[in-house]
């Protein structure tokens, strides 16, 4: 099973794109050609969708397949667009956009439309609109399509949004550095069965103020067609904001059905240092899940990297919000200056309206490396997804530093060592959590103030529970112990944290799943 076709080698082409050689852009430029004129507006591609709803799925033509097939991941990188063909390159304060070309990874074409006045007329593709070596094997390409697009900065140096393959796309967030990315739709993701990658098959693209752009989108896939509004905005230094409707029409019934889906890489950080043999100390474009339920309580789940496939369900009446963050934003804890894994943006998802009853789903597999993609968070409404169905949604998607502030602590670290008391003997099957917060809300309190840990867990003993705040600094710790017993089997345990003041919550509540594999891995190391 895999979250996504590939990870580096798909998308990196596409979207580290910056890494791709810019030629000297000249004077003046010029838009692909283009076909005639048709009337366009998001209705029809509404109807457009509802209608092949209720036809077959067709699965699409690849033309010259075998020869795309010999198009890998360097031979691609070789292929880049011209300059001087960028549509809507010497309009003055519009976005400018560029295509991919299709290869190994990107074999199914889709068509790209340019909307203006409420007509759409579909960009033709070339290999005329590419550089590439003379002995290029694209060059004997009889019939093709583009593979997808990106929006380049205003420079036109690097990008800041790019679509291709299945219903991904990424963004550079506030820093100008790709890391997670999004989807349209996710279909039985981690689930027993194959999961299912429907694709977006035409694009819209309409300018938009400010450099921003409007995407509206077809989705089609063996049992799901779906039309999608991508409104998205770059404000450079602050983020990139999208507000997505999206109108989903089922062919078939879906046993998990991932709404406004999100895709990561978790190998290690603090919480599991000891599984990550590389030199480097954390290794993760995102670090934890966090939810902001109906209720008001907010919930943060450091990710994992787990002996087997995990799916976890967190059930709410409704859900204000949820995003994959990345809180640790210090260099010195990832020493990478080549991917600067500290700039990598976290991605916050709000729906607009009630989405009603659901859960979060959160998605872990094992991995040994950071190409993999082994993370993938959405919503599941509590309805079933059965043929026949519509769900009409709407929801912001933001690519930002941090989500919206809380009114009480958060946790920014969780660390995992040998329990006990130093300078006595170590318990058996005993760890020790540490955790540390920011420390908001808590401010004017101390050791004597009568702040508590509320922890439980599923299984296993706790001890040595304590809660103060960390010196010279404005921050708190939590420390527990978990003696996780020496049954044998790796069923996970599940834990649950909180600070608690005269009743009140002062603190998000932290969950998190552990595994006696990993520990007994960890104390026999250092045993």
């Amino acid at each position: 099973m895999s979250l996504r076709p590939t990870r580096r080698q798909v998308m990196a082409t596409a979207i580290v794109a910056g890494t791709l050689p810019v030629l000297p852009r000249p004077a003046a430029a010029e838009d692909p050609d283009m076909g005639k004129a048709a009337a366009f507006s998001f209705d029809q591609v509404r109807q457009m969708a509802r209608d092949l709803a209720k036809k077959p799925y067709a699965a699409p033509e690849v033309p010259d397949a075998a020869l795309l097939e010999t198009i890998d991941y360097d031979l691609h990188n070789k292929i880049t667009y011209r300059p001087d063909r960028t549509l809507w390159g010497d309009v003055p304060g519009a976005a400018k956009v560029r295509f991919f070309h299709p290869g190994r990874y990107f074999k199914e074409p889709v068509a790209i439309y340019a909307v203006a006045d409420g007509k759409a007329r579909e960009i033709e593709f070339s290999l005329d609109l590419f550089d590439m070596p003379a002995d290029h094997p694209a060059r004997q390409l009889k019939h093709a399509g583009f593979a997808g697009f990106r929006v380049m900065d205003p420079d036109q140096q690097n990008d800041w949004l790019a679509i291709l393959g299945a219903s991904y796309f990424r963004t550079s967030g506030y820093s100008g550095q790709f890391g997670l990315s999004a989807r349209g739709l996710a279909i039985d993701s981690g689930g027993p069965g194959p999961e299912e990658f429907p694709r977006f098959t035409k694009f819209w693209l309409e300018q938009a103020p400010d450099g921003g752009i409007v995407i509206t989108a077809l989705l089609e896939g063996p049992r799901v067609t779906g039309a999608y509004r991508l409104d998205t905005r770059h404000q450079p230094g602050k983020g990139v904001f999208q507000t997505i409707d999206a109108d989903i029409f089922l062919r078939g019934d879906i046993d998990r059905l991932g709404i406004a889906p999100l895709t990561s890489m978790f190998w290690y950080g603090k919480n599991n240092r000891f599984v990550g043999p590389d030199w480097r100390p954390e290794i993760h474009d995102s670090d934890g899940l966090e939810m902001w339920l109906a209720s008001g309580e907010r919930i943060w789940r450091p990710l994992n990297n787990p002996p087997r496939v995990m799916a976890n369900a967190f059930g709410a009446a409704s859900v204000k919000g949820f995003g994959l963050g990345q809180r640790e934003r210090s260099f010195e804890q990832y020493q990478d200056d080549g991917v600067f894994y500290e700039k990598r943006a976290s991605a916050w998802i709000q729906p607009k309206g009630d989405w009603g009853p659901g859960s979060v789903m959160l998605i872990e597999l094992p991995t040994n490396d950071e190409i993999h993609d082994n993370i993938v968070a959405f919503w599941n409404p509590g309805d079933p997804a059965t043929a026949g169905k519509e769900f009409n949604l709407s929801y912001t998607l933001d690519w930002v530093n941090d989500s919206p502030p809380q009114a009480v602590a958060r946790f920014i670290a969780t660390r995992v060592g040998a329990g006990g008391v130093p300078g006595q003997v170590r318990p058996p099957n005993t760890v020790k959590y540490v955790l540390d917060l920011d420390g908001k809300g808590l401010e004017g309190l101390d050791r004597s103030s009568g702040v508590t840990a509320v922890v439980e867990a599923s299984r296993g003993t706790l001890g040595l529970v304590f809660a103060f705040p960390i010196a010279t600094t404005d921050r708190w710790r939590v420390t527990f112990d978990l003696d996780f017993g020496d049954e044998p089997g790796d069923e996970p345990i599940d834990l649950r944290l909180f600070l608690s003041h005269e009743g009140q919550a002062m603190s998000e509540t932290w969950i998190y799943q552990a595994f006696p594999s990993q520990f007994r891995a960890l104390l026999a190391e250092h045993a």
